[in-house]
Parts: C-alpha cells; structure tokens; sequence
C-alpha cells in the first residue's frame, strides 16, 4: 500500500533548510554534531522504504564535526550521488557489472562541493550508470517517492532527490546529463537547476567529449538554498568567462518575455498529459498577471529526429563503460551484467559509429535553434516532463532496450536540449498532479544566465508557495 514517507523530527534539523541550518550552527544554537546525528536518525528512520543510499560514511561524518566547520554552509549534512569520487569511498554508479575500489582521493568536483562546508553522510542511489530516468535495480533494489512510494523518485539523481524531499537532508549533490538533476526535482516537488556549461567544476574525463552533456549541481527544497550552494562554490571556483552569480537573495523587479510551447501532436513523442498541461498554462497566467510578457510558440524541434540522434550520441557512454571501463573505472567489468538499456544504447551506438559526425550536427543544429530564440525572449518554459510520474515498474530494468527507450524519450523530451547547449536551467515545483503528487515547471535562460533563473525562482516561490513534505509530518512520527 502506498504512503507518504516523512523523516522530519522534532529535532535538532527541525523544518530547517540548508541555510537555517548553518546559520543556527554558526549562532550556537546547535552544534554540528547535532546536526550531523539528527541526519542519520533521518536516514535510518526512512532509508528502510525509500533505498536512496547507495553507502553510509556516518563515522567519517562525525568525525568530521570534531574540528571546527568552516564556509558558508558549514556543518550541514548532506549526500552525494554515487557516480564521483570522494576519497576512501567506493564508487558502485548503481551497477553490477564490476566490484568498485575506494577512491585514493576526492574528484576535483567533490573538493568543490564540500568547500562550501557541507558534511557528507554517504553516498546515494542512482540508475545504472546514471543513463535512465528511475532507479529501479533489481539487486540493489528501487529507489521510491516519498510522496507516493508507489512512484518512482526520478533519476538518475533518485537517492538524492528523495532523501531531501523526505527531509533527511536539506539539499544533496546531484548531476545531469539529460535531465537528470531536474527530472527528480520534478517528481519529488524540489528546486532542480542545471547550471551553465563550466559554471562549475566539471566531471572529470568529459574533456575527451565532442560535446559536455554533464552538469553538476544539488537538489534543494528552498531558492535560496540553491543560490547559497552556488554563491558558496563560486568562492572555491569562479568561471572567469561567466557572469559571476553571487549571493542571490531576491526577485528582480525587471518583467520579462518569456515564452512557452504548444502542446506537441499525440501522434508525436513528448505529448503532455491532462495535468502537466493544465499546470503549463496557469502558470502562464500566473506569470501574466505579475507583470511578465508571455507568449505561445509553436514547438520548433522534430522530437523524433532530436532523440534518436541525441540516443546515438548518448551511447556512447554506455560504449565507452562496456568497452573501456577497465581504465575508466579502474576495475575489470563484466558486461554480461549490464541492464538492457545500458546494452541496448552501447549497440544503438556501435551500429551508428560512424554516423556520430551526423548526429553531432543535428545535435549542434538543435542547439542553435534553441539559442536562436532568447533574441526575442528573456526566458522559455516548458514542462520538465511530458508525463506525471509513472509508477514503479514503467521503467523497469527487465523491459527490452527499445520499449524503455521509448517511454524514457516520450516522459523527458524537454531536458535534454539544455544539455546540448550548455544553457542554464531550473525546475520549480509549481504545479501538481490530480492524485496530490507534485510537478515541475521548467525554465530555461540564456548561457550564463544563471542569476536570472534564481532570480524569477524566487519571485514564483512568493507568489505560489510550494508545500513541502513535512506537511505530513503529523501522521508520520
């Protein structure tokens, strides 16, 4: 039977986000030891129904509140997903097809991340390499939504995105390579923003790419926890090309243009359901009425072509873990292992090997069309998803690589443009769905853009405050 899953304690973490949190440890008011126990109460209390994390590095953590925390965020816990190195770890990536080494040392990433004084308690759960959009192993078992356990909690952040929406953690590490920081964000009623391209350190290896796909960042239940994150990271490491962002703590009152697609043709990949739809156009209005300029566009993209060249390319991920993951992940790899959408995208791509020049052109195209269009708006939006969350089993690792495909490409159509062009981008959770799950909406800003995305988050977080899970808390101690 489904249930609502709630860690929130009359403890020392309370309803507090990542920045009340500090900002009580640097007062006094607790200590980061206190912190760090109520966190891993949390955790034993939910971890149980939910399955989000991947390895527990309790003692290391509280260890770590014996010397005093220092930066922004310091002495809040938090996790991170298992796919990036921290020193003394193992880093699993959510398969079975290798036995992982603990890490000699921390990912230049992972330095960056913990800079800002965030104390890791683990690591968490994600699909098979982080290729999918649902963790949903069936020996490491599913990662489950705690506002409806009978849905899955997004992917490939899944582990991340459900500790913090049950309130174990106020914000977690996460990354994106065609949606999924802001998939579940989506599912699970957090704020998702997959900054610019090299607006933070990069995952390492992604260099040898033609194109980075690959953004880290953190999901979060408060705007200001996320503009607090980066403002904190931007101090370890600043992007000299980009603008920089700073400590964001308000709207701006500049209005702006913002456009938003029709609905695409059923016929076609990617149709919005009833409740994503309705949720698009009040948030239309929603936005109208405060001023801003909103215009309806026709979608400009063949969704078709765009996911099977975008699926080719994709691939080659999946190729180069089958093929070369002795040096990649330091471990012999037994590919027999491999779920079938990870076997099934690395022979979509050794049978398109050499049509990988072609897709990077559609790829770069689709890119182009896209930029093209911030000449005569601020802003687009979309849904971040076509569909409501499906339930556990709509993503199964047992179904044939093409059926998965499919489902993946017709339920996130919308994200993984972004990762293309390298603009930043957020999902808010402004709408729900007629069964009381929540659902994001997806903006998208300029390359560099960034502040103007935490900017207009946090003026729709004033004018249509999200409810949290703790709402439940009631029937859940």
């Amino acid at each position: 039977m489904s249930k609502i899953i709630s860690a929130f304690l009359d403890d020392a973490l309370g309803t507090s986000d990542a920045v009340g949190i500090a900002e009580a440890i640097a007062k006094g008011k607790i200590s980061a030891s206190e912190a760090t126990q109520a966190a891993i109460q949390r955790a034993e209390k939910v971890n149980g129904v939910l399955n989000a994390i991947a390895f527990k590095s309790y003692d290391l953590a509280i260890s770590q509140t014996k010397a005093k925390p220092e930066g922004d965020l310091a002495g809040v816990p938090t996790f991170i997903k298992d796919n990036d190195y921290i020193k003394g770890s193992p880093t699993q990536y959510g398969s079975l097809s290798f036995k992982s080494k603990p890490a000699k040392r921390n990912s230049k990433f992972i330095d960056q991340f913990l800079s800002t004084g965030l104390n890791s308690l683990g690591k968490t759960t994600l699909p098979e390499f982080g290729l999918l959009c649902s963790t949903e192993n069936p020996d490491y078992g599913i990662t489950r939504n705690p506002w409806n356990t009978d849905h899955t909690a997004g992917g490939s952040s899944s582990g991340s995105a459900a500790l913090v929406a049950s309130g174990v953690v106020p914000i977690a590490q996460a990354n994106d390579g065609a949606g999924s920081t802001r998939i579940p964000a989506s599912c699970c009623g957090l704020v998702g923003l997959k900054p610019s391209r090299n607006r933070l350190v990069n995952m390492e290896g992604l260099e040898l790419f033609p194109v980075n796909i690959v953004y880290h960042g953190v999901l979060t239940r408060t705007v200001r926890d996320t503009a607090a994150f980066y403002a904190a990271a931007e101090k370890h490491y600043r992007n000299p090309s980009l603008p920089e962002m700073g400590l964001i703590q308000h709207p701006n009152k500049q209005r702006l243009r913002i456009a938003f697609f029709e609905n695409i043709a059923k016929e076609k990949t990617g149709h919005q359901d009833e409740d994503t739809r309705a949720t698009i156009l009040s948030t239309a209005k929603l936005l109208t009425a405060a001023g801003h300029e909103v215009e309806q566009l026709s979608f400009p993209f063949d969704v078709g072509e765009l996911s099977e060249h975008f699926l080719n390319f994709y691939g080659s991920f999946a190729f180069l873990f089958k093929n070369f993951g002795r040096f990649i992940l330091n471990a012999k790899v037994d590919a027999s292992q491999f779920e079938n959408f990870t076997e099934g995208l690395s022979q979509q791509f050794k049978r398109n090997i050499f049509r990988l020049p072609e897709s990077i052109r559609v790829l770069k195209k689709t890119g182009e069309i896209a930029e093209s269009l911030f000449s005569r708006f601020d802003i687009i939006m979309t849904p971040v998803l076509a569909q409501k969350t499906p339930e556990i089993g709509h993503f199964s690792a047992d179904l044939p690589y093409k059926e998965i495909s499919q489902r993946a490409v017709s339920f996130a159509p919308f994200t993984a443009i972004q990762n293309i062009t390298g603009a930043p981008a957020i999902s808010l959770p402004l709408g729900n769905t007629s069964e009381g799950m929540p659902m994001g909406v997806h903006f998208i800003a300029p390359y560099g853009q960034d502040k103007r995305l935490i900017e207009l988050a946090y003026e729709m977080e004033m004018v249509k405050p999200w409810k949290f899970i703790y709402a439940f808390i009631g029937e859940n101690r």
